[in-house]
């Protein structure tokens, strides 16, 4: 879902709501069912990835350095199984 630089642009955008205002160009709608990609809603894709980004950087914040050490050990030894079969 790739947006061109113009969409993002401050004064064509003015631009499309005065003339929308003034009805001199219909007014684009917005499709409230967007068609789904690979099964899945693009805006709820979007979102979610909002989310994950945020996600891991504010759970380590909240945890200590003991509760970081285990999971980082518990992590190393996963690999380590892993390793071994």
């Amino acid at each position: 879902m790739a947006r061109r630089k113009k969409d993002h642009d401050f004064a064509v955008n003015a631009f499309r709501v005065v003339q929308e205002a003034t009805r001199q160009v219909e007014p684009k709608s917005i499709d409230p069912e967007p068609e789904l990609v690979n099964g899945k809603n693009p805006y709820a894709v979007i979102l979610g990835r909002r989310g994950g980004l945020k996600g891991g950087k504010a759970r380590a914040e909240k945890l200590t350095p003991e509760q970081r050490k285990e999971i980082a050990q518990k992590a190393a030894r996963k690999r380590w199984d892993k390793k071994a079969s």
